[in-house]
C-alpha cells in the first residue's frame, strides 16, 4: 500500500490565493496594453501646452489599472517589481505623458501604504476607487511649502512647482515643512482647479502632462492628512530605489520608437540597406539593454528589504535609470539618422516621443546618482561577479 502525503488545508488555500492572484496580474497587463493602443492613437491630439489626457486617464481607472498597487484587501492586486514594470511599460508605449502621471500616482500610493496608518491607506484606497488620481509634488519654489500649526489649526501656506496634473489631481501627496524643521507628507484636499498656473509650462516635450505651480496657502490640514514620520518621504532605500518605476516608463517609449523604426523601413523597402540594418541590429541591443536593467532593478526591489543592503539596492538602481538613459538617447539617434528629416516633422508620431523622452529623461540629479552608485562599488571588498548576489 502506496502512503499519500497529505496537503495541509492551508496550503491549498495559498494555492489557490496565488493563482488568483497570478491571473489577476496577467488580466492587469492585458489591460495596460489595451488601455496603451488607445493612448496611442489619440496622443497626438492631446500634444499641446497644458493638456492633459482626461480619456485616457478614465481608461486607467475603468480597467482597474489605478488600483493595481493597492493591498489586495484595499481592492487593488498588489501589484509590485516585475508585474508593476510591465503596466508602467506598456502605459509609457501609448503616451509617456499619461505614463509620468500614471507613475506618479503609483508612487503616491506606495508612499502612503509604506507609510500611513490603515485610515490613512483607507482613505486613499477609496478615493482611488472613486477614480481619483493621485501624483506626488515634492518640488519646492525659493519659499518652500510649510505647515503651520496654531491655535489647535493646522494649514499650508506656499507653492509646489513642476507638478505634474497640476489643476487635475485633486489630492496630491507634497511635502512640507512644519515650524520645528520637520518635513512631512501632507495629503491636502484640493477643491478648486484655480490653484495651478500652468503658464510657465511651456517644454520641448511632455506638453501634455499639465504641469504647472500649485498655491496651496491657506488649505487646511486635518490629522488624518499627514501621513507617517518625520523624514519618510526621503527614507532609504525607497527614496532612490523607486527611480526604477520611471526607467520603466522610458522602457516603455523606447519600445514605441523601434516599433516605429522597424515599420519606417519595412514600408520604405529600405531595411535591407546594410547601413539601415545595422542601425535598426543596434536598436535592438539598446531596447534589450534597458529592459534588462529595468527587470534587474524591479525584481530586485521586490525581494525582501533584508536581503540586500540598503546601500547595495539603492546603487544598482542608480545605475539601472543611467543605462537607461544612455540606451534612450542612443536609441533616439539611431532612429532619427534612419528615418531622417522625417523624424523631425510633425505628426509624425516619431518627432512627438522623441520630444517627449528627451525630456521625460531630464531627471534630477544624474551626476550624483552615478557617483553616489561609484562610491558604494569602490567600497565594496568582492569580485564583480558577486556584487549583485
Amino acid at each position: 500500500m502506496t502512503a499519500t502525503l497529505a496537503v495541509p488545508a492551508s496550503a491549498e488555500v495559498i494555492s489557490l490565493s496565488d493563482e488568483r492572484a497570478s491571473i489577476r496580474r496577467r488580466v492587469l497587463q492585458r489591460s495596460a496594453r489595451a488601455v496603451a493602443e488607445e493612448a496611442f492613437a489619440r496622443a497626438g491630439d492631446y500634444d499641446e501646452d497644458g493638456a492633459y489626457p482626461a480619456a485616457d486617464v478614465a481608461a486607467l481607472h475603468e480597467s482597474g489599472l489605478l488600483t493595481a498597487v493597492l493591498p489586495v484587501k484595499c481592492g487593488g492586486a498588489g501589484l509590485t517589481g516585475l508585474s508593476l514594470s510591465e503596466v508602467l511599460r506598456s502605459v509609457g508605449s501609448g503616451n509617456l505623458p499619461l505614463g509620468r502621471l500614471f507613475e506618479g500616482h503609483v508612487n503616491a500610493l506606495e508612499l502612503v501604504v509604506r507609510y500611513g496608518n490603515p485610515q490613512r491607506v483607507d482613505l486613499v484606497a477609496a478615493e482611488t476607487r472613486a477614480g481619483r488620481l493621485f501624483g506626488v509634488w515634492n518640488t519646492d519654489d525659493a519659499n518652500g511649502l510649510r505647515l503651520i500649526h496654531r491655535h489647535g489649526r493646522s494649514w499650508l501656506e506656499g507653492r509646489k512647482i513642476l507638478a505634474s496634473g497640476a489643476g487635475y489631481i485633486e489630492r496630491p501627496l507634497v511635502t512640507a515643512t512644519d515650524e520645528n524643521g520637520r518635513r512631512l507628507i501632507v495629503l491636502p484636499k484640493l477643491a478648486t482647479p484655480d490653484r495651478a498656473d500652468l503658464s510657465r509650462w511651456t517644454p520641448h516635450g511632455m506638453r501634455a502632462s499639465a504641469t504647472g505651480t500649485v498655491d496651496f496657502t491657506g488649505i487646511e490640514i486635518a490629522p488624518l492628512e499627514i501621513v507617517g514620520s518625520e523624514g519618510d518621504y526621503e527614507r532609504q532605500p525607497w527614496f532612490s530605489a523607486g527611480a526604477w518605476r520611471f526607467a520603466a516608463v522610458h522602457l516603455g517609449g523606447m519600445e514605441r520608437l523601434f516599433d516605429l523604426l522597424r515599420r519606417h523601413l519595412q514600408e520604405t523597402n529600405r531595411g535591407q540597406d546594410p547601413h539601415q540594418a545595422a542601425r535598426l541590429a543596434r536598436a535592438a541591443m539598446a531596447v534589450e539593454t534597458a529592459r534588462l536593467w529595468v527587470a534587474q532593478a524591479a525584481s530586485t526591489t521586490e525581494a525582501p528589504l533584508g536581503s540586500r543592503a540598503p546601500e547595495q539596492l539603492v546603487a544598482y538602481v542608480n545605475l539601472a535609470r543611467l543605462a537607461v538613459e544612455a540606451a534612450a538617447l542612443d536609441l533616439m539617434q539611431l532612429v532619427q539618422r534612419s528615418v531622417g528629416l522625417h523624424a523631425f516633422m510633425r505628426p509624425n508620431p516619431i518627432e512627438r516621443i522623441s520630444r517627449d523622452l528627451a525630456t521625460y529623461l531630464r531627471q534630477p540629479g544624474p551626476d550624483r546618482a552615478l557617483t553616489d552608485a561609484a562610491s558604494w562599488l569602490l567600497a565594496q571588498p568582492m569580485s564583480v561577479q558577486d556584487l549583485w548576489r
